[in-house]
């Protein structure tokens, strides 16, 4: 079948969208999501890519963005789904195609739809039962735009500890160079660290690497305060993805995830998709009994193709 040509337009509003293959759990550490994060940061600027809007959620990607070339645009999400995949295959103990192919993108010509084009990827958060409100889903980073620790203390560093401190330093150094962060160095650099400071980093990094351009989402709305309002009123009607939604919150995950690293005692809940598919069938039993996930959710999160559950 001929694939069907992009439609784009310079300077205007893309909603781009991106989902895991099979149905697959995407993000399932805070690692996962800075790595996503990171990347994503370093290179819009190298594409020149202006992002209103981003909404990751635990197995796809919303995005709002203005590019100022065809190429740039494509470039941009080649190397970023690239580079995630790479990097998150290694921990995941997989290999192959991560997402599903090609992305999905939407041109926004007009205020009136690229509005509710924001509205719609940022209260994704709130439709999928991951907090009330949309500024309290910390993966769409709308609570950064006046606040740079908003789900943390603010760090005192003559307070805070070494490894704290050494952390700042090499967050800063990655930044300055242009450089995402990798699994390998995220460990190393939270594992010293207590509850506290972990929230912490996890801010100083997203504040460190932040290029959304919030003035130009705002623009849409006038003030900052008037697209909250917004938000708090209209959850989206976005029609550009055809989004199959299983159950009715996705914050079941958080709880499969917090039940495998207590029962199988885990260091990294990426371990859970090395386990052989016997052994992922058996807890895939226990999840389904323990859990309020639907079999279709467990499947996602132990990334058991649906076909093999039917088999």
């Amino acid at each position: 079948m001929k694939r069907r040509k992009r439609f784009f337009l310079k300077g205007i509003v893309n909603h781009v969208y991106q989902r895991a293959v099979d149905g697959f759990l995407l993000f399932y550490s805070v690692s996962d999501y800075l790595i996503y994060f990171t990347r994503m940061c370093v290179l819009a600027v190298k594409y020149r890519i202006r992002i209103l809007a981003v909404s990751i959620m635990p197995d796809h990607v919303h995005l709002s963005l203005i590019a100022e070339s065809m190429s740039d645009f494509s470039s941009f999400m080649r190397e970023l789904t690239a580079s995630f995949s790479t990097e998150n295959n290694k921990v995941c103990h997989r290999s192959g195609q991560l997402f599903e192919s090609p992305f999905g993108s939407a041109v926004k010509k007009g205020d009136k739809k690229a509005r509710s084009n924001l509205l719609y990827v940022n209260n994704n958060g709130p439709e999928r039962r991951l907090g009330k409100y949309a500024e309290q889903y910390r993966w769409n980073f709308l609570s950064y735009y006046d606040n740079s620790n908003p789900f943390s203390e603010p760090i005192v560093v003559r307070k805070a500890s070494w490894p704290m401190k050494k952390a700042m330093r090499e967050v800063l150094s990655m930044k300055n160079k242009e450089e995402a962060l990798n699994y390998r160095q995220l460990q190393r650099l939270f594992k010293p660290l207590d509850r506290k400071e972990k929230e912490q980093l996890t801010d100083f990094i997203i504040n460190t690497y932040n290029v959304l351009d919030y003035a130009s989402a705002i623009r849409f709305f006038d003030t900052f305060e008037e697209m909250i309002i917004a938000l708090h009123s209209d959850t989206g009607s976005e029609n550009d993805i055809n989004e199959v939604f299983v159950g009715r919150s996705d914050a079941c995950f958080a709880k499969m995830i917090s039940f495998c690293m207590d029962y199988l005692q885990l260091e990294d809940i990426h371990d859970v998709l090395a386990l052989d598919i016997e052994k992922k069938f058996d807890l895939f039993r226990l999840l389904s009994a323990k859990t309020d996930a639907l079999p279709e959710q467990v499947a996602a999160f132990l990334r058991i193709p649906v076909k093999k559950l039917i088999q």
